[in-house]
């Protein structure tokens, strides 16, 4: 990341609900077409950082830039996929997947007509008229993540999109969702537990402590691209995820210390 000129900048955020303090001095940027994870316990306030971008809530102190400017529009800047699909029963594949453009204000047809093109980068080509019961939850996501790519703002919010999928269906999302980022060049920001996640997809993964959060740990992950399982693997991967644990186990990092 150039770091004299980041896309998305946050700047000692702080963020309280009544009495429980949630966030406590965040800072982190992300570069153009970076990939970035924010990794860390549950409750940390992983999904208030993203709730906080997309203007859900306000902060207590601190700033957002967008492309060095305070953050405006919140909703319009970013295409967010949170952890579950949420997808209409009623509607088939291709009608959820322009659920976001008929609310922008398009007719239905012409939704459609810009869905269409991009049904078989998603994997979804010959499901256009299937209901999501028929489809299995890696296809959901699929959809889920057409719906949102549609919207073709650039800046991408993942809140732990693959956490209720199998193992093995979670694996192949994840190799999908890499080559997709890539043909894109999206900027992605991702909320996630899992270590290895976080690994495989990011350029730099960002450690959050317990609640109030504070970052304790900021790691490069040099990894090359396009990355295979076998990258899991390697001593750079390896040492990583023993860096990362490090921090997790040390008994003070309650208390948000990690000297790993």
């Amino acid at each position: 990341m150039n770091a004299a000129s980041p896309r998305l900048e946050i700047r000692r955020l702080r963020k309280s609900f009544a009495e429980t303090e949630v966030l406590d001095d965040i800072s982190l940027a992300v570069g153009a077409h970076e990939f970035v994870a924010l990794l860390g316990p549950s409750g940390a306030g992983k999904s208030t950082i993203f709730n906080l971008l997309l203007g859900e809530t306000e902060p207590d102190r601190g700033e957002m830039l967008l492309d060095g400017r305070r953050l405006a529009n919140h909703g319009g800047s970013f295409a967010f996929m949170p952890q579950r699909d949420a997808l209409m029963p009623w509607r088939r594949v291709i009608d959820n997947a322009t659920v976001g453009l008929e609310i922008s204000g398009m007719r239905r047809r012409a939704a459609r007509e810009r869905v269409r093109p991009l049904l078989a980068e998603f994997g979804l080509a010959g499901f256009e008229s299937h209901y999501p019961a028929q489809l299995s939850g890696g296809m959901r996501q699929r959809v889920a993540l057409l719906r949102t790519a549609v919207l073709e703002r650039d800046l991408l919010l993942l809140d732990e999109p693959f956490s209720a999928l199998d193992a093995l269906t979670r694996t192949s999302m994840q190799q999908w969702l890499q080559a997709t980022w890539q043909a894109h060049a999206w900027t992605a920001m991702l909320v996630t537990h899992d270590v290895r996640e976080a690994i495989f997809l990011s350029d730099r993964i960002y450690l959050l402590s317990p609640r109030p959060a504070r970052i304790v740990l900021e790691v490069e992950v040099p990894l090359p691209r396009p990355r295979t399982l076998s990258h899991l693997l390697t001593p750079t991967a390896n040492a990583i995820e023993a860096e990362i644990l490090a921090c997790l186990l040390k008994p003070d990092f309650s208390q948000g210390v990690c000297h790993a």
